[in-house]
């Protein structure tokens, strides 16, 4: 027994460290594997960390203040403020989704549950965690989403739903699962949405039974594959698109330019290709050759010529008149 690792029970202080990310999969952390295995193992391991973006640091004022732990997010993101002390704009932005969203009776009935309540449990044997932002005991599960907007996102090649471009139903399957192993209930997904356009948009969104049993069953296919990642049973993949991909990415030779943007090849064998949702290989529209490596270049010797004596005749111009 004494090689069992013991872990920490999760609490609010200790929900993100790397330890408990380590040992638990959660909802993002799949996401990220989805993205870029690489990527999310440098994560996990210290090697490799995102930057806060304006835009989630603004969504995470909008959680503080439903939290009711605003002023010790402000304290903790000195970089929120002016030099006058004063919120900067986009903050200002927030306090504006704040008020509107506070003026909407049904939002926040909706967002009135117990906040950030911790569940965990196991698919398909792998250990998993989530944080409910507002849970209503035998009723439903809400999250809050503070977005851009409410328009389709352009992601993988095509036009999606944000809720189905964010795994917004991924996060809902999860949560789902989580609440049933703990309580028997298979409760409702809702998502509470506010948009920070300068005039804030809301919605209460409800995501269907099926398409929530679609993404269990992703995550259940999926789930173990990532799980042999961390443990260090199967080499994570690169997908040579993220930050950390470029920053850590070594050439090994010449490739033919084509090769760079094979999805741009698609529109060209769409006739031939039924299954618009996989690219084409390029190697299936043009027939590409094999580029040398720089030490097989032959060096071309260059032959002297002979040094021409310069005519001095000089050309005559006629003008015709």
């Amino acid at each position: 027994m004494s090689g069992l690792v013991k872990i920490s029970p999760l609490s609010q202080e200790n929900y993100y460290t790397q330890e408990l990310s380590k040992h638990y999969q959660s909802v993002s952390q799949f996401k990220n594997f989805m993205e870029c295995e690489a990527r999310t193992m440098a994560e996990l391991s210290g090697e490799f960390t995102r930057e806060s973006t304006t835009a989630m640091l603004i969504g995470s004022y909008v959680d503080a203040w439903f939290e009711g732990t605003l002023e010790a997010f402000k304290a903790e993101h000195p970089e929120i403020f002016l030099k006058n002390g004063g919120l900067k704009a986009d903050f200002v932005q927030a306090e504006t989704i704040i008020q509107r969203i506070s003026a909407d009776a049904n939002f926040m009935q909706y967002m009135s549950g117990e906040k950030q309540v911790i569940f965990t449990g196991t698919i398909e044997n792998v250990p998993f965690k989530g944080k409910l932002d507002s849970y209503h005991a035998g009723r439903c599960i809400v999250d809050l989403k503070v977005m851009r907007d409410f328009e389709p996102v352009w992601k993988h090649g095509r036009k999606q739903h944000f809720i189905e471009a964010w795994g917004y139903d991924i996060q809902g399957a999860v949560y789902q699962e989580l609440v049933y192993q703990k309580t028997g209930e298979k409760l409702p997904f809702i998502i509470c949405a506010v948009t920070k356009e300068k005039v804030p948009d809301l919605e209460i969104m409800e995501i269907p039974q099926e398409r929530l049993d679609e993404c269990l069953a992703l995550v259940i296919e999926k789930a173990p594959d990532f799980q042999k990642i961390k443990t260090g049973e199967v080499m994570p993949e690169r997908c040579g698109k993220c930050d950390f991909c470029k920053a850590t990415k070594k050439l090994s030779g010449v490739i033919d330019y084509r090769k760079l943007m094979p999805d741009l090849y698609k529109s060209m064998n769409q006739n031939q290709n039924p299954d618009q949702n996989q690219p084409v290989s390029v190697a299936e529209i043009v027939d590409i050759p094999e580029i040398p490596e720089f030490s097989e270049i032959p060096e071309k010797k260059h032959k002297k010529h002979k040094k021409h004596k310069k005519s001095k005749k000089r050309r005559k111009i006629v003008i015709k008149i």
